[in-house]
């Protein structure tokens, strides 16, 4: 397997280094990442179930993809790669906003990330890869609030803070 990289960045988004990923992760360190919202015409999120056999978080839900732009990577790059790579398809996307936070793990694994998070819109039925995805659905934004309230422990940390972000840019977009 390969050796994958993340980019370290300070609070302002500026690169300071590189370093492998499962170690930036040992070390909390603050690195670049992305999160990619798929909704349907419904208005409803594609989230997806992450494979059984991931270092961390398996089988838990999760928004439709998200990972680690590489160096040089844009941000549309990086999710239009992942969205392909684990859901087998790609749209358009948009950048609209970023945030950072901080979610340690069972494992002793930390992320620290400043995401980047954006959205795209599909009606498609992915194709996915079960190297990264068990499973998929669609569900509304207040139904995904809801099942957060009663059942958190089916979802990731990352997800649960990163869905509270994207529910309220979502309610401001309304107004």
């Amino acid at each position: 397997m390969q050796e994958e990289f993340v980019v370290l960045v300070n609070e302002q988004n500026e690169q300071i280094g590189l370093m492998e990923k499962i170690q930036a992760h040992e070390k909390a360190l603050l690195h670049r990442a992305f999160s990619v919202f798929i909704l349907n015409d419904n208005n409803e999120i594609m989230l997806q179930q992450r494979a059984a056999h991931k270092y961390h978080s398996p089988l838990l839900w999760a928004n439709t993809c998200c990972s680690h732009q590489r160096e040089f990577e844009s941000n549309i790059d990086a999710g239009k790669r992942r969205l392909q790579e684990e859901m087998g398809f790609t749209v358009e996307l948009k950048d609209v906003f970023n945030f950072i936070y901080k979610a340690p793990f069972d494992n002793g694994l930390t992320e620290h990330e400043l995401d980047h998070v954006m959205i795209g819109y599909s009606n498609a039925e992915p194709v996915i890869n079960p190297e990264e995805v068990a499973a998929w659905k669609w569900m509304s934004i207040e139904a995904i609030k809801q099942d957060i309230n009663d059942a958190p422990q089916i979802y990731t940390e990352w997800f649960k803070i990163i869905f509270s972000e994207f529910y309220h840019y979502i309610e401001a977009q309304k107004k």
